[in-house]
């Protein structure tokens, strides 16, 4: 069975879980992605910290974003449905790569190993049989 592209998946953005149609840009990584907003905002982040680093010797301590915490019940019942969709989102990934290597007979017991699962395990997550 091919393995579904991505460009065939709703691609969302890992970090903040916007559709591929609702940012400028969508960059990918190994079962991720992040948005050009998120990447903005990462770029604001890090240029705060090293402003405070030039001010401070505490500047190791990455800076804490109360995200969950500024959200209602209601806002965050709403997300669920999109953190879930970027956790399959990532799962699909991961099943794209373990087809890989089945492609070039890279047995279960050595998937499972990388994946820290027993052989058994990788078989049924990953194999598509009963």
């Amino acid at each position: 069975m091919p393995a579904p592209s991505l460009s065939e998946q709703d691609i969302r953005c890992s970090f903040c879980s916007k559709s591929k149609t609702e940012v400028n840009k969508m960059v990918a990584g190994p079962g991720v992605h992040i948005c050009n907003e998120c990447v903005g905002l990462c770029a604001e982040i890090l240029a705060a910290q090293a402003a405070k680093a030039a001010d401070s010797a505490e500047s190791a301590e990455a800076p804490e974003i109360p995200y969950a915490e500024s959200m209602t019940d209601e806002q965050i019942l709403e997300f669920l449905p999109r953190i879930a969709a970027v956790g399959a989102q990532v799962e699909e990934n991961l099943r794209v790569w373990v087809q890989r290597l089945r492609d070039r007979s890279v047995t279960w017991a050595r998937i499972g190993a990388a994946l820290g699962m027993t052989r058994q395990s990788a078989w049924e997550r990953f194999s598509g049989e009963e």
